[in-house]
């Protein structure tokens, strides 16, 4: 995983640095996003809170944290650069951040080798696809379900039976409403107090 890679140029000319997956590399569940958010591409951190404000939107990374801290994978009191979690990893489908747009098919494709080392490293029990891109993407390569039936809002919150893992997607919560919100939460929070482990011969905590 170069820290110097040049496979986009597109995105090397924007990017502020190569932002790679964080949290616990022993996590049950990995959450993927389609791209580093503002404050991951300015401190190289998923998840950090950005160090200076545009204007815009809010950042994506700040709104998955705070679902995150709501329960209990994120500890609320850590820095906001450096986020502390726990049972939870989370990675991107790019490692690069164009601030105007997001990432290509082919700059999807560049990076994927990247996100399956990390996966087949963390061997997880649940993925967590934040948005469209990122549940066609997982969902194509993880579960034998046809593309066209895994399409957001219907499965926000669902369980989906994958090769070896679940699947639980998130729409982006930018884009939540209370309610949708809430029912992810609801879903995460009763999956976690389960028995949601698989027989899968994972290695010992």
């Amino acid at each position: 995983m170069d820290e110097e890679c040049r496979n986009c140029p597109a995105l090397c000319e924007t990017r502020t640095q190569v932002v790679h997956g964080y949290g616990d590399v022993t996590a049950d569940f990995c959450v993927v996003v389609e791209r580093p958010s503002r404050g991951a591409d300015e401190v190289g951190v998923p998840l950090a809170e950005p160090q200076s404000s545009d204007g815009g939107e809010t950042d994506a990374g700040t709104t998955l944290r705070r679902l995150l801290e709501r329960l209990a994978l994120c500890d609320a009191t850590t820095p906001p650069e450096r986020p502390e979690l726990e049972n939870v990893y989370v990675t991107m489908l790019t490692r690069c951040r164009h601030p105007e747009r997001p990432p290509t098919d082919e700059e999807v494709d560049a990076c994927d080798p990247f996100l399956e080392a990390e996966i087949r490293m963390l061997n997880p029990e649940i993925l967590i696809p934040v948005g469209e891109r990122a549940l066609a993407e997982l969902g194509r390569t993880y579960t034998t379900r046809p593309v066209t039936e895994l399409e957001l809002p219907d499965v926000h919150g669902e369980r989906i039976r994958g090769r070896g893992f679940e699947l639980v997607p998130m729409i982006d919560p930018r884009a939540q409403t209370d309610e949708q919100t809430q029912a992810w939460l609801e879903a995460f929070a009763s999956l976690m107090a389960s028995d949601y482990r698989q027989t899968k011969g994972r290695r010992g905590r």
